[in-house]
């Protein structure tokens, strides 16, 4: 939320040149509130989890919050009951004439598979075009930023020789606004089999907000700051990743125990709770700062900017 100070005070200037949100009396008496409009587009099998782990941190902002999920109409969903589908998700066609403040685009496990062979390839690439002038602000999380990355700037992926697997640090590069609060070195889980071309990336004018400790990209921006890139896992809970380990054992795979993740006496400890609160509550913020009241303006607005 915004601070509220009088035009002259002499910190007002120093706060909005570090991009903190302060307004004047005036523009505070004619504030208009409503409630922000989120939607969710839930790629992965177990929604349900990926459900709760997405609520629990966007609840953590005193203003009302709308969210609506949609899943893909041009895949099966075999992991979710029907019942819990048809009540609670819409449809791409039931809402594309509809503004949203903010919209989410999950991971998926389909890594190893090229973009076009996904079978609902088609449709994302519609939801994203879009999320261009219907959505304020857009996070892409893991394989929903490569596959974002990859529609809109054209940057492919990076088979690696094993699964990157575990808890990370990471280093900050720029103080944007949406990281601001995060220390210099952070942690997100990682859990993927790809990684993206940096040289595409160098070559792009996305902006790199952090990399990891082998020097590759792992949270991007546009320059517009339309979309951001999450190729990690900020919500994850304390035991998603032992359970993706214990799965893929069962599987027969050779995936190694999470890095940085058991710390003694094969107990869990989280290390990203706090980032992972703080990330969101910095979108939301960032979201309702620049979304306009009228949420039909939103075309009118993003139009102009994608021109």
């Amino acid at each position: 939320m915004p601070i509220r100070l009088e035009p002259d005070f002499p910190a007002k200037r120093i706060l909005e040149n570090e991009d903190i949100f302060a307004i004047d009396n005036l523009r505070a008496n004619q504030q208009d509130i409503r409630p922000l409009k989120l939607l969710i587009l839930n790629l992965m099998p177990n929604k349900i989890a990926t459900e709760i782990q997405l609520l629990r941190l966007i609840s953590q902002s005193p203003l009302q919050i709308d969210v609506d999920f949609m899943k893909v109409a041009s895949h099966e969903h075999r992991n979710t009951s029907k019942t819990h589908l048809e009540k609670y998700y819409l449809e791409f066609s039931s809402i594309k004439e509809t503004c949203y403040d903010g919209l989410i685009i999950t991971g998926a496990p389909i890594e190893k598979l090229s973009f076009e062979e996904v079978d609902y390839w088609e449709e994302l690439t519609a939801i994203m075009t879009w999320s261009k002038t219907h959505v304020t602000s857009v996070i892409h999380i893991c394989w929903g930023a490569q596959a974002g990355m990859y529609y809109h700037y054209g940057i492919d992926k990076v088979l690696f020789e094993e699964k990157l697997f575990g808890i990370f640090s990471q280093k900050l590069l720029t103080q944007h606004r949406l990281f601001r609060g995060f220390d210099d070195v952070f942690w997100m889980p990682q859990s993927r089999y790809t990684g993206i071309n940096e040289t595409q990336v160098s070559d792009s004018s996305l902006e790199v907000i952090a990399r990891g400790a082998d020097g590759a990209a792992t949270i991007l921006l546009s320059d517009d700051g339309h979309n951001v890139f999450l190729l990690g896992h900020f919500e994850y809970d304390s035991g998603t990743l032992e359970g993706e380990y214990l799965r893929d054992l069962d599987k027969g795979l050779d995936t190694q125990k999470p890095e940085n993740y058991y710390l003694s006496s094969e107990k869990i400890t989280n290390r990203w709770r706090a980032h992972a609160y703080l990330f969101f509550h910095n979108w939301i913020n960032d979201v309702y700062q620049t979304t306009p009241y009228v949420l039909e303006q939103i075309v009118e607005i993003q139009t102009k900017k994608t021109k």
